[in-house]
C-alpha cells in the first residue's frame, strides 16, 4: 500500500470532486441531455485524466519542470476552449428537438484533458508529490495511476447525477435557459481561476 495513500485520496477528493470545467460540463449535460448521453463525455474525462497521469508520471511532467512555458501554452489553449464551450452553452436551444444533440463528445472530452489547466495542474502535483524516484517508482505509480482513475469515475458520475437531478426541477424554457446561462458562467469563472 502507498504510504500516503490517506493524503493521497483526500487530495483526489478535493481537487477532483469541486467545481471545474469537466464537472461544469458533465452538470450541463446530465441536465440538458441526461444520464446515457453524458457517458461519452463521462468516458473522455475518465480515460483522459487517467491518461494524462501516465504520461506526466511516466516523463512528461519533468519536461514541464525544465520548460514551465508548455504549460502556460496549455493554459492559454484551454481557457480559449473553455471560451467556446461556454459560447456554446450559454447560446444553446433548450427546445425539445435540441435534446438529442450532446455537444460534448468522448475525443473532444479525452484529448481536452491535456490541455485543461486544472487537469494539468492536479496530475503535475499529484506525480510531484505522491510518485518517488527509485526503486519504488512503478509500486507508488501504480497507486496513483489507480486511485487518479477511481475518482475521475466517482467525481464525474457526482456532477452527472447532480445535472439530472436538477432537471426536475426544470418546469419550462426559462428554467432551462437560465441554467444554462449559470453553468456558462461557472466555465468563464473556472477561466478566472486559472489566472489568479
Amino acid at each position: 500500500m502507498h504510504p500516503e495513500l490517506i493524503s493521497l485520496c483526500l487530495f483526489m477528493f478535493v481537487t477532483s470532486c469541486s467545481p471545474g470545467p469537466n464537472n461544469i460540463v458533465a452538470s450541463y449535460s446530465g441536465f440538458n441531455f441526461g444520464i446515457l448521453k453524458t457517458i461519452p463525455h463521462m468516458l473522455g474525462v475518465i480515460f483522459g485524466f487517467t491518461s494524462l497521469v501516465v504520461i506526466m508520471n511516466f516523463g512528461l511532467v519533468n519536461v514541464f519542470q525544465k520548460y514551465p512555458i508548455i504549460q502556460e501554452v496549455l493554459k492559454y489553449a484551454g481557457s480559449l476552449f473553455l471560451f467556446y464551450l461556454a459560447y456554446k452553452i450559454s447560446f444553446s436551444k433548450s427546445s425539445s428537438e435540441n435534446s438529442k444533440k450532446n455537444p460534448v463528445k468522448f475525443i473532444e472530452t479525452f484529448f481536452f484533458q491535456f490541455i485543461n489547466p486544472k487537469s494539468v495542474i492536479v496530475a503535475v502535483i499529484m506525480i510531484s508529490t505522491y510518485v518517488e524516484k527509485g526503486q519504488n517508482f512503478l509500486f507508488y505509480s501504480f497507486w496513483v495511476i489507480g486511485v487518479a482513475f477511481l475518482f475521475a469515475i466517482i467525481s464525474i458520475n457526482f456532477w452527472t447525477l447532480v445535472g439530472k437531478f436538477l432537471r426536475r426541477f426544470a418546469t419550462n424554457e426559462k428554467f432551462i435557459k437560465r441554467f444554462n446561462y449559470v453553468m456558462s458562467f461557472l466555465l468563464l469563472a473556472c477561466i478566472a481561476t486559472f489566472y489568479l
